[in-house]
Formats: structure tokens, C-alpha cells, sequence
């Protein structure tokens, strides 16, 4: 039996929680953000830091965060960085079980308060497709009379038990910036981590592969133009918030993204949708 309950951490913050023959997960009402992902008889697709206490008003130090209507610091720098839609509380609209998959319609009431940052007329929702993988949709659709331009990433990270161990592949032939260097070419297929890596991706393949201890874990994307790769190793794990000084060591960011001159431009009426599919590769 599936079945789909909304129920309360400890903290305050409200969550859906996901239990069916082929997956369990949590889906927080804040920033529409699911934390936990397990497909049955296999290890957790997402990572969570330790250190993040679940506090409301505060993005989870995990999962996938969705950052929008933008990626970074905005251009004015007392603007939430990666945008507001991650803090703001999101409104389930649906939920449908067909056979073993559940799949949950979220969207985001902009706030008057938001409506400093965003005073444009679109609708943004997030949908979840739970199955032993896990498909992520951000939709965005511009109800105004105008163009409207934003960026946009769907911000997963990935349990990988000992960093020193991925092998990240799928980037031959990809172009690449760096701490805003470049763009440099990636002639090589695999990417290998022994330092601080943050890079934005294009003319990438749309499936890259993180080779774990556990397993191999299939990421792929579609209609993303970018994509970052993101661990801050010794240095920035300092600095961080709700991130313990270690916990570089055990994760990694790969994310569906459009971003810098990938920024997304949309027509009166137009719609698109950002995904990502993420699962553990047989």
C-alpha cells in the first residue's frame, strides 16, 4: 500500500511524507523541498548535513533546494541569496497515485512581501514524480504582458560516503566556468576532486554519472542549458552555514541549472520546465 501524509517535524515545518512498495521520502512545504529520497532495498539519493536544525526561515542544508528567481547573489546584495522561492511555504495542489508511482503538484503564492524582489505576474510549481527514481519539475509559466527573464537551478546534492572516491562522468566535450574564469574546455570525460570545485557547466551531455563506493548514481537533466558541480571543500566548509567542517568529504552537488548567459527569457504565456531524474544505475 502507498500511502501520502502530511505530517510536522519537531521544528515547526511541515512535510509530506512519501511511503509506497518502491520509495520513501519527505517533502517540505518550505521552498518545496524534498530532503529524503530511498528507493526500496537501496541506500538514500540525497544528502542532508547534520548540522541543519530545520529551522523555518531557513533553507535546508540538503536535499534539493530550489533556487529561484535567481541563482547566487542577486544584483542587489541585501536580496536572499538563490532567491526566496527556497524560504517561502508552498502549496501542495495535488497529489495522484497511478499503480506504484506518486506524483505531488506543488506551487508558490507570491507574497506581498516577495513581491519586492518579484513584482511580476508568473506561476511557478514544482512537481514530484516517485518511483524507485526520483523526477524533479520546476515549472514556470509568465502570466504577464511582458518578457520576463530569471535563472534557476534545481540545487541537489548527492551522498558519495568518501569524496577522494568520485569519479564524476558525462563532461567530455563540455565548456566550463570556474570562481568566474574561463570558459575553459573539458577535454576529458571524468572529473576527479582533490580541491575546492565550483564550476558552471555548458554544452554539456544531459546524463552525468556520479561513480560512489555505493553504486553509480545516474543524474540527468532536460531543458537545462547549464549545470553546476559544486564541493567547498576544507577551506569554505568553514565558512558555511548548518554545515559541519568535515562534511565536504560526503557529498557533492550536481545541478540542472539555467544560469548566467543561460538565463531563462519568457514570452507572454509562455511556459517551461526545468527537470531532473536522478536514480541509482543497475
Amino acid at each position: 500500500m502507498s500511502s501520502v501524509t502530511t505530517k510536522k517535524h519537531t521544528n515547526g515545518l511541515e512535510y509530506i511524507d512519501v511511503d509506497t512498495p518502491l520509495c520513501q521520502a519527505r517533502i517540505f512545504l518550505q521552498g518545496a523541498q524534498i530532503d529524503r529520497f530511498q528507493p526500496v532495498g537501496k541506500a538514500p539519493l540525497l544528502w542532508v548535513s547534520s548540522a541543519d536544525d530545520y529551522q523555518p526561515g531557513s533553507g535546508i542544508r540538503g536535499g534539493i533546494p530550489v533556487c529561484w528567481p535567481w541563482f547566487g547573489m542577486s544584483d542587489n546584495p541585501d536580496w536572499p541569496q538563490h532567491g526566496f522561492a527556497r524560504t517561502s511555504i508552498w502549496t501542495l495542489e495535488s497529489v495522484q497515485m497511478k499503480n506504484q508511482a506518486v506524483e505531488l503538484k506543488l506551487t508558490l503564492k507570491i507574497s506581498e512581501a516577495d513581491k519586492l524582489y518579484w513584482p511580476h505576474d508568473t506561476r511557478v510549481d514544482m512537481l514530484f514524480t516517485l518511483t524507485d527514481t526520483l523526477t524533479v519539475s520546476l515549472k514556470n509559466t509568465n502570466l504577464a504582458s511582458y518578457p520576463v527573464s530569471l535563472t534557476q537551478a534545481l540545487h541537489s546534492y548527492f551522498p558519495v560516503k568518501d569524496i577522494h572516491q568520485l569519479k564524476a562522468t558525462g563532461f567530455k566535450g563540455s565548456k566550463y566556468i570556474e570562481f568566474g574564469e574561463g570558459p575553459f574546455k573539458q577535454d576529458s570525460d571524468e572529473v576527479l576532486f582533490d580541491k575546492e570545485t565550483d564550476r558552471v557547466y555548458t554544452q554539456l551531455a544531459d546524463v552525468q554519472e556520479l561513480h560512489t563506493p555505493d553504486g553509480i548514481i545516474e543524474v540527468s537533466r532536460e531543458n537545462s542549458h547549464s549545470a553546476v558541480l559544486w564541493n567547498p571543500w576544507i577551506d569554505k566548509s568553514q565558512r558555511l552555514s548548518r554545515f559541519n567542517s568535515d562534511d565536504y568529504q560526503t557529498m557533492v552537488c550536481l545541478e540542472a541549472a539555467n544560469v548566467l548567459e543561460d538565463k531563462l527569457t519568457l514570452a507572454p504565456d509562455e511556459t517551461h520546465m526545468l527537470t531532473t531524474k536522478i536514480g541509482w544505475k543497475d
